[in-house]
């Protein structure tokens, strides 16, 4: 941080140990004091963001002026290994700011819940991929592109990355990249899925990104021809689900114990949830200053209040479901327990329905909004065209997650990165 917060705690403490309490200098009191500081400054800049949200979308590009002050907010420190200068904090508090910054500004929270979770993904790596990118650049921020477009041929000391990805959230303000790939054979067949840690600057970024929603996000590609990748700096997907990685060796705290498909569906899922909440505030304030509004029955006014009602109602159930699963998974990798594959399936169930509910929701305010949510600029229609856009990732397929979580109530075998 810009305060030397970051580089004074990598400094004081090199431990290996990221979350038992013995011999540990930073103790969860003090992390919770930092998590309580960093909601306090996220709900600070929700006026500012909120006011540039029109100008976001219009430009499609965040201002820096944004980021800094999200990189100051500590927002990115969130799910970072208290060594390197994080806080380690509960996801539940994570994607709470998250929701509260997309509130504000659907592509400012898209990009903040993406930057914001790869750290953790970062702290699943070899110990010396970590130090490479936060002992040199305590505040560094990482995008991503997982779609495993790239492939990894071997070669002495790791492999050469070849591919092009079209969509890399975040490209535009990181210095590095987690980057998908096949692990190829020397007979050139895929044999394994793996995700690589390579510098944007040995990577060249790609394209536009106009999209009819989440337009700020400058969601850009990249094209890497040959980078040189050490083996260090790769890591196998199924060592992440499976628990394996060796990042989990070194950060020992419960956040890398959370399951890879929480930790990562949940950051395009808790964003939608937000956008919603903004929009339904946005109606309800708008309606409230409306003076030809009666509150007689049977009128238009009952749809919109009716729209308010059921709006509100989906998103608490998407809320409440998402702090639900989180605290249990949270709780069954402080206890250092088995998490069972019920509350994994039923984690990704609810985080693909926690989307839906969110995007009705916004359907709902937008259809009883009338004329005025038709016009372009204002937080009515942009939090319709956001909650749409985000709704196409993978992620928040509804129906595959439904799936999965048939197969399992049916005793059918499960097997998917997401769960």
């Amino acid at each position: 941080m810009r305060d030397g917060y970051s580089q004074q705690r990598i400094l004081k403490y090199t431990g290996s140990d990221s979350g038992d309490r013995f011999g540990d200098p930073f103790g969860r009191q003090d992390d919770e004091r930092m998590d309580s500081e960093i909601a306090e400054a996220v709900r600070t800049l929700r006026p500012t963001l909120a006011e540039r949200s029109a100008a976001v979308d219009a430009d499609g590009a965040i201002p820096d002026e944004s980021i800094t002050a999200l990189v100051e907010s500590g927002l990115f420190r969130m799910l970072r290994p208290r060594w390197s200068g994080g806080l380690e904090s509960d996801p539940v508090d994570f994607y709470d700011a998250v929701r509260s910054i997309s509130a504000a500004c659907g592509s400012t929270g898209w990009l903040a819940s993406i930057l914001g979770v790869s750290p953790w993904h970062v702290a699943l790596f070899d110990e010396r991929a970590q130090r490479e990118i936060w002992a040199a650049e305590p505040d560094a921020l990482i995008c991503s592109a997982y779609a495993p477009v790239g492939r990894f041929v071997p070669v002495e000391g790791g492999f050469e990355l070849t591919g092009q990805w079209r969509i890399a959230t975040g490209s535009a303000h990181a210095s590095w990249g987690l980057m998908g790939g096949a692990l190829v054979a020397e007979n050139g067949q895929p044999m394994d899925l793996a995700t690589a840690l390579v510098p944007l600057s040995e990577c060249r970024v790609t394209g536009t990104w106009d999209a009819v929603g989440l337009r700020g996000t400058g969601s850009r590609g990249l094209h890497a021809d040959r980078v040189f990748v050490p083996s260090y700096r790769t890591l196998r997907n199924y060592d992440v689900v499976l628990r394996h990685a060796p990042g989990q060796k070194f950060n020992t705290g419960p956040l890398y114990r959370m399951p890879y498909g929480a930790m990562y569906s949940t950051s395009v899922s808790a964003p939608i949830i937000g956008t919603a909440e903004g929009c339904l505030d946005a109606f309800v304030a708008r309606v409230r200053g409306d003076s030809r509004l009666s509150f007689g029955s049977g009128g238009p006014e009952t749809a919109q209040q009716v729209a308010v009602g059921r709006a509100a109602s989906e998103i608490d159930a998407a809320v409440l479901q998402m702090h639900r699963n989180l605290r249990e998974l949270h709780d069954c990798a402080r206890r250092r327990v088995e998490i069972p594959m019920q509350l994994r399936l039923r984690t990704r169930r609810d985080q693909a329905v926690g989307t839906e509910r969110a995007v009705n929701s916004v359907d709902s305010i937008f259809a009883a909004a009338g004329g005025m949510g038709l016009r372009r600029g204002n937080p009515i229609e942009r939090a319709w065209r956001d909650a749409h856009t985000g709704r196409i990732h993978l992620s928040n397929d509804v129906n595959a997650a439904l799936e999965l979580y048939g197969q399992g109530a049916l005793g059918l075998p499960v097997d998917d990165m997401l769960v």
